[in-house]
């Protein structure tokens, strides 16, 4: 009988996803755990290892002991950002600034580079997407020139490591961390180990060196940043730069802040000398008018833990087509569709024939539920064809129920109006300390809320006739058709509701309220 032999199985080869660590038998090329994208990499059995104590960097001491005036914030020559960092950039830590190709991050850290550059700390402006001498031109543009300013094009992690060993910078500057690539790993620049490698060698050097980083990053077709999310948790601070191309208004956000509040953010305005900020860009979301017209409505918009007076924008008009158009920008469609269906059945304003457009002044983007109450307003405003007092805001969120609920920060929303000088508000009920010198309405239902608008006193109408099966008599629009009622036995119409008394006789004067059931 012959012998057995004992075969070794041949190990398979495994795959693991190296954003969330799922296992997986065979490769693919999206993680079903964590929906990444070209994250799953092949890897072999892994030896047991035992690591042994080694040699420290620095003895361990009690906390109170350390020294924490080596981790002061220094300015960035920049306010706005200083305060959407948390008063300026702290020495060591690493900042990763991403937003939409265009929207001008590029131009705003060179500017920042030239600005915060002296001779106790040089700046090393490192870009991977441009030639050296492109960056000058638009230095030469923006003003951007500083002798203490160091420039240097390079793709290679190494050639940029030796740069910051040449220079010994306080500040550097990656434009961007997707252009950068090791010549120690496979991978064209941009993919995943890549980036975690660009970044982890930068972030290990910034700490050594106490060398602050501002690392430029890509965003995908649906706005978050790019590459692996594990960037996100190794660097400090992530911030958003934010706007539309076709405005003005940059917005930069803090998304995550180890030093500071994640609250708070940066207002720039771009033009064609540069990017300057904007320490009150409350007048780019307003309209200057003679005089008000429909259709518009003014609120305060609360952009992390600072007050916005923003405008809004509606335009109703006769439907060509069998489905109305609901067109909105700056707005969020879904909550558009919901004030709509809550003005409409709360509110007794005929909507369901008409081409509604709404939008917003300055490309503001309005997201939160307080501006819920003035889109209500411009849309009954356009509907009636009937302007609000230019000196009013409305703030408040609106329930489908139709109540008007209360939002945050009321107090502050209104102290920023009455700095402005406006000088009446629609707010919810209990809106705490009011500002002194101004007017507020509290309202508790989206009806009260129309009922409160001032309208022009309307001419008398025409007379018209009626035809009438019955007698052929002919009734006018106004006593005519009163009689005309009473001929047929029917109660008289029900007397006109008295004026409601929410504004003051001097902005009353030559207005009347509007009831909700005229609207339509």
């Amino acid at each position: 009988m012959a012998a057995r032999t004992k075969t070794t199985a041949k190990p398979r080869p495994a795959y693991r996803c190296t954003e969330c660590g799922n296992q997986l038998p065979k490769w693919v090329g999206r993680c079903p755990e964590c929906n990444a994208w070209g994250t799953v990499e092949e890897y072999g059995a892994v030896p047991i290892r035992t690591t042994a104590a080694g040699p420290v960097s620095a003895p361990a001491r009690p906390i109170g002991q350390v020294d924490g005036q080596v981790a002061t914030a220094r300015t960035t020559g920049v306010p706005e950002l200083d305060r959407v960092l948390g008063g300026g950039i702290v020495p060591g830590a690493v900042v990763l600034l991403a937003g939409e190709p265009g929207v001008g991050k590029s131009t705003l850290l060179l500017d920042v580079a030239a600005k915060a550059a002296s001779d106790q700390h040089r700046t090393l402006y490192v870009t991977g997407e441009e030639s050296a001498g492109q960056v000058r031109l638009r230095a030469d543009r923006i003003n951007a020139l500083s002798d203490h300013l160091y420039l240097a094009a390079e793709s290679d992690l190494g050639a940029v490591l030796g740069h910051i060993d040449q220079v010994n910078p306080g500040l550097l500057i990656l434009d961007s961390v997707q252009t950068i690539a090791s010549a120690e790993l496979d991978g064209s620049p941009g993919g995943p180990s890549q980036v975690r490698e660009v970044a982890g060698a930068l972030i290990r050097v910034s700490k050594e060196r106490g060398m602050a980083t501002l690392l430029v990053g890509h965003v995908t077709k649906d706005g978050s940043i790019a590459g692996p999310r594990l960037l996100e948790h190794l660097v400090d601070v992530v911030l958003s730069f934010e706007g539309d191309r076709h405005a003005r208004l940059r917005i930069i956000r803090g998304i995550k802040n180890r030093y500071g509040a994640t609250d708070e953010v940066g207002c720039f305005e771009l033009h064609d000398e540069g990017i300057v900020g904007l320490a009150d860009p409350s007048g780019l979301f307003l309209t200057r008018r003679d005089k008000p017209v429909p259709g518009t409505c003014l609120t305060v918009t609360l952009e992390g833990r600072r007050p916005l007076v923003a405008e809004v924008q509606a335009l109703m008009v006769d439907s060509q087509i069998p489905s109305p158009r609901r067109t909105t920008s700056g707005l969020e469609s879904p909550r558009i569709a919901m004030i709509l269906a809550v003005v409409e059945r709360h509110g007794g304003v005929k909507l369901g024939k008409q081409d509604i457009y709404t939008a917003t002044v300055g490309g503001v983007k309005l997201t939160e539920p307080s501006a819920d109450l003035a889109i209500a307003l411009a849309v009954a405003s356009s509907s009636s064809d009937t302007p609000l007092p230019s000196n009013l805001v409305a703030i408040g969120e609106v329930g489908l129920a139709g109540e008007v609920r209360r939002v945050t920060g009321v107090q502050r929303r209104l102290a920023e109006a009455h700095r402005l000088g406006f000088t009446h508000a629609l707010v919810p009920p209990d809106p705490g300390k009011v500002p002194p010198g101004m007017k507020v309405v509290e309202v508790a239902d989206i009806g009260e809320a129309l009922r409160a608008i001032p309208g022009r006193r309307r001419a008398a109408a025409k007379p018209r006739t009626e035809a009438r099966s019955r007698g052929g008599a002919e009734t006018g629009a106004g006593t005519g058709a009163d009689s005309g009622a009473g001929a047929r036995g029917e109660a008289p119409p029900a007397p006109r509701r008295a004026p409601v008394a929410a504004y003051p006789e001097e902005l009353m004067e030559g207005w009347e309220p509007v009831d909700s059931d005229e609207l339509g």
